[in-house]
């Protein structure tokens, strides 16, 4: 009679630790486009920048050189590039994003709006066509890393989809990106790190060096 109890537990506990490590690697993207802001508009009260500050408190990082966001930066990236594969190229992109799209204080808060829209309809949009792919074992790491790319190909190209609700989605995904200016490979990057978590389960850590 305890069986079911114990395995509804198990499934919670899987549901929550996924969710944990997804929200840690986004936690970290936020981090460094925060901590880059903070560098090139020279912003120093830490309370506008809630991501860094947490992150700065929680890893006990000093500030370098008088300048807020040089440790807090250097540390995610680190991060990122260690824990998640991501490349050089990634962080290029990114910090000529902001550096093209906020050229003032003011224009932070409108610009971290916009990825967040973005990132929010593609994640969707990418959970929906991908939903099943995930399942492939882990050994097929490769192949999903080339499915992901066809499915965000498809995402940024193709308008004759079936469902409304996906059509129209894209075409936000699209929109927002076109201010963001990230490439194609930009975007397959920064998903790819989410479907290995998703589809990681109980694992300790999904490898991301098989690609």
């Amino acid at each position: 009679m305890k069986l079911f109890p114990k395995l509804r537990k198990s499934r919670e506990e899987q549901t929550e630790l996924v969710q944990s490590r997804i929200e840690y690697y986004f936690t970290l993207i936020r981090v460094y486009y925060q901590s880059t802001m903070a560098i090139n508009l020279g912003i120093t009260n830490i309370n506008a920048l809630p991501d860094m500050a947490m992150f700065k408190r929680t890893f006990k990082l000093q500030t370098q050189n008088g300048k807020l966001g040089v440790a807090e930066r250097s540390h995610a990236r680190k991060l990122l590039m260690q824990n998640y594969g991501l490349s050089d190229l990634f962080f290029k992109e990114l910090d000529s994003s902001i550096k093209t799209n906020c050229k003032k204080q003011t224009d932070a808060q409108s610009f971290l709006f916009v990825f967040q829209g973005f990132s929010n309809d593609l994640l969707m949009v990418v959970s929906n066509q991908m939903q099943l792919k995930m399942a492939l074992p882990g050994f097929f790491t490769k192949a999903l890393y080339s499915i992901t790319e066809k499915t965000i190909h498809k995402i940024l190209t193709k308008d004759d989809w079936k469902a409304d609700e996906v059509r129209k989605t894209c075409r936000d995904v699209r929109k927002y990106n076109n201010k963001l200016g990230y490439s194609e490979k930009w975007i397959v990057e920064y998903v790819f790190p989410f479907i290995l978590i998703a589809k990681s389960g109980k694992k300790k850590n999904p490898d991301f060096s098989k690609r």
